[in-house]
């Protein structure tokens, strides 16, 4: 006989749904009355859909330091699931680089596109000139990008090496803020996350969304904490391998302060 979840976990998968859609309902025809009003194909408010799909799923987040207010940004943070969208989403007016497999994630891609996501083929040379070009622009029309270096999601125990192929657009955006951002997830129900719950906060490898998208939202309340590192200047720094160094070593340091609870 198949054992039932307990009724708190049935709750969390319910009251996700039931948030997300709500959200949905809010935020989307808003959005687009929006754009209609002012003829500006340009994202509004991304930042409440994600404030409120990330009470949804039970998240509270936590913050460390603030983003600056102004200027042309280039968020780097570290990657480990899809609830990293909105959670920074619900804390960073930016939009997000995302591989280009996302588009096709049916709502998901929607949602993605319609917060005006820039989609990266990242085993394309080819396009890799134009992707960039994209990036520069968006930067140089004074919008914000949040840019994950790794290059896909780790599985929570640290920090992978960061592309410094990725930092390639510096060169193109004059007067740009580097701004290091560290994301861990740290608590579950109040309790310290264990190695043995990392599978159920990470997302990696092969695993499909939608499953791990239910488990998720089984766990209960769960902590996230953003911390905000010093803005960088890049002229500070001799080319993007050692730009993309020393942002890594600042958001892993930060990353192990921050699951140890410092």
């Amino acid at each position: 006989m198949q054992r039932r979840p307990p009724p708190a976990r049935r709750w969390g998968k319910t009251r996700t749904a039931l948030g997300a859609a709500a959200t949905a309902a809010a935020t989307v025809p808003a959005e687009l009355l929006l754009r209609a009003i002012t003829l500006r194909n340009r994202p509004y408010l991304p930042i409440w859909f994600h404030r409120g799909l990330s009470r949804s799923l039970g998240l509270r987040i936590i913050t460390h330091g603030e983003p600056p207010r102004r200027g042309k940004v280039l968020y780097i943070a570290n990657h480990l699931s899809w609830t990293d969208i909105p959670v920074l989403g619900a804390r960073i007016h930016a939009s997000f680089v995302a591989k280009s497999e996302v588009a096709g994630w049916g709502p998901v891609g929607w949602l993605a596109s319609f917060a005006h996501t820039v989609y990266v083929a990242r085993d394309r040379r080819s396009t890799a000139a134009i992707q960039k070009n994209e990036i520069a622009d968006r930067l140089n029309a004074g919008g914000s990008i949040i840019l994950f270096p790794e290059g896909t999601n780790s599985d929570g125990t640290g920090v992978l090496p960061f592309k410094s192929a990725l930092f390639s657009v510096v060169g193109d955006v004059p007067g740009l803020i580097i701004q290091p951002i560290t994301l861990a997830y740290t608590r579950v129900n109040g309790l310290p996350v264990t190695r043995r719950q990392l599978p159920d906060l990470a997302w990696v490898g092969d695993t499909e969304l939608a499953p791990h998208a239910i488990t998720f939202a089984g766990l209960g309340r769960v902590t996230a904490e953003i911390l905000f590192h010093d803005p960088i200047d890049p002229a500070e720094h001799a080319d993007r391998k050692a730009l993309a160094r020393h942002c890594h070593t600042l958001i892993a340091a930060g990353y192990r302060r921050l699951m140890r609870g410092g």
